[in-house]
């Protein structure tokens, strides 16, 4: 399906009707080719959204904006969340059809997310991505301004073998919806490195610096299953033991062909 690339072309809307709910799931599958088990349902969706939670769907404009006739191509689902006494918005899901990339659909569900949180009274959002996604990274730091406290291994079960299936580890995103929201560049690489790569493949983790700002490469690239691999641990290693001292990932530096985590005290 070709898609508009300008985000004048689309509108976002809440979705409560349960036809246009189910109608999300395909969503979710043409965004990560998901099994069927791993779709969130639409009844599920269709429970949030009349409960406390908020689904919103993107549509192309010609669509209109009170159905989803045109067919949804992008959606961003998130509920209260409450921990020790504390309520905020946990944001589960934010998917785009590949041919609505790139077009600031995924920052324009996420403000609009922001919108509703802040109107239920809640002032924080939190979400979870893979941190060998760069592209994710780069929406989650450099473009809405959110910072990563936690890493979360194994943080998901998508395999039907628990030694077998790549682990799904996950950082944990925390955004504070009170601050004015303000795109920034990406910035160069500055600060030691204590994850970089040597060719294709991770070099040893360094873990012993202190300085203030330090640097962990991910690659950009799609690598080989055993190369990824490699990276999905070093990645663990670095960024769980600096996260358990006190550094927090603020955004991630660019130089040419590569990417690097920051991270700060």
């Amino acid at each position: 399906m070709s898609l508009p690339h300008s985000l004048s072309d689309y509108v976002i809307r809440d979705v409560t009707d349960p036809w246009d709910l189910r109608e999300l799931e395909g969503v979710q599958v043409a965004a990560w080719g998901y099994a069927d088990r791993d779709v969130t349902p639409g009844t599920l969706l269709r429970v949030s959204s009349v409960m406390g939670g908020v689904v919103l769907g993107a549509y192309p404009a010609q669509a209109g904006e009170g159905e989803g006739g045109g067919g949804a191509v992008g959606l961003a689902y998130g509920f209260p969340a409450l921990r020790d006494g504390e309520v905020w918005h946990h944001s589960h899901l934010l998917a785009l059809r590949p041919g609505a990339r790139r077009s600031g659909l995924a920052v324009a569900l996420k403000l609009a997310q922001r919108e509703r949180a802040l109107a239920q009274g809640l002032t924080r959002m939190t979400w979870t991505f893979d941190p060998l996604v760069p592209r994710n990274a780069r929406l989650n730091f450099g473009k809405l301004g959110a910072v990563s406290r936690r890493y979360l291994p194994d943080w998901y079960a998508l395999g039907e073998n628990r030694e077998t299936a790549f682990p799904a580890d996950r950082l944990l995103v925390e955004w504070d919806l009170t601050r004015p929201h303000a795109e920034r560049p990406a910035p160069p690489p500055r600060g030691e490195l204590a994850l970089a790569a040597q060719g294709t493949e991770p070099g040893p983790p360094r873990l012993e610096l202190r300085g203030a700002q330090l640097l962990a490469e991910v690659p950009v690239h799609p690598q080989p299953a055993p190369v990824q691999l490699a990276w999905r641990l070093a990645l663990r290693e670095t960024l769980t033991a600096y996260l358990a001292r006190g550094y927090v990932v603020t955004d991630l530096a660019r130089e040419g062909e590569r990417a690097f985590y920051i991270l700060e005290k």
